[in-house]
């Protein structure tokens, strides 16, 4: 069985959605600060497991571009910095998989560390 592959990646800058259909018929919208936050990379995952680091004031962040990684990956750069992030196929559609639970268990971290989310009006 092969691992489901994106049909189609759009980002609405205007929302800061990326939406990502996959060959399985999976389609799921997934926010900028979402993907940020949850980032792949060593920046935010750490080297190991417990070393994560908490993404704070990621409310309004966007994608100013994304590049392909051959053909297994994408590699969105941030417009706060941020792109270092290699998101392959199957993390991104276990990102969506997951969304509502890392949403979730994001927003209790931060609630637990005292960070209050700004959002733009």
């Amino acid at each position: 069985m092969s691992k489901p592959t994106p049909t189609e990646i759009n980002l609405n800058r205007k929302t800061r959605i990326l939406t990502v259909s996959f060959d399985d018929g999976a389609r799921f919208e997934m926010s900028c600060e979402y993907l940020r936050v949850h980032s792949p990379s060593a920046e935010v995952q750490g080297h190991g497991l417990g070393q994560e680091v908490l993404q704070v004031g990621k409310e309004n962040v966007n994608i100013d571009a994304i590049e392909p990684v051959g053909n297994y990956a994408i590699k969105p750069s941030f417009n706060d910095g941020h792109n270092s992030g290699i998101y392959s196929w199957e993390t991104l559609y276990t990102l969506g998989v997951n969304q509502e639970l890392n949403w979730s268990r994001y927003l209790e971290k931060l609630e637990k560390a005292g960070h209050k989310r700004k959002l733009d009006a």
